[in-house]
């Protein structure tokens, strides 16, 4: 690849990262029947966000630790928002912290 060939990427608004873990002890082992509807509100949620574009990535960690969600948003303000209005955190199922990141480098 030459130096003339390289194409810098437009403007991209900032990335944000989520985590999430569950408020109650043994949610991995036993979900109520709550916590698996409100989950799989969250997984429409977070489905919806990856086809209109604003989703990097989300997942659950394997060893049921908690889930990680990478999204871009305008600002602080609206990662937040897009944050709470996450049925898991909304209805009280998880608990999730945000920090603003930088995607420095992204596999295919």
């Amino acid at each position: 690849m030459f130096l003339e060939d390289f194409r810098f990427p437009g403007p991209t608004m900032p990335e944000y990262i989520y985590l999430t873990h569950p408020l109650r002890e043994g949610f991995f082992e036993q979900p109520t029947l709550l916590e698996s509807v409100v989950m799989e509100e969250h997984f429409q949620y977070l489905k919806h966000a990856a086809e209109t574009g604003g989703l990097i990535l989300a997942g659950p960690c394997l060893d049921d630790t908690f889930g990680i969600i990478i999204f871009q948003a305008e600002n602080d303000e609206a990662a937040r928002a897009f944050m709470f209005d996450d049925p898991s955190v909304k209805k009280n199922v998880m608990v999730a912290e945000l920090h603003p990141l930088r995607v420095s480098l992204q596999g295919r």
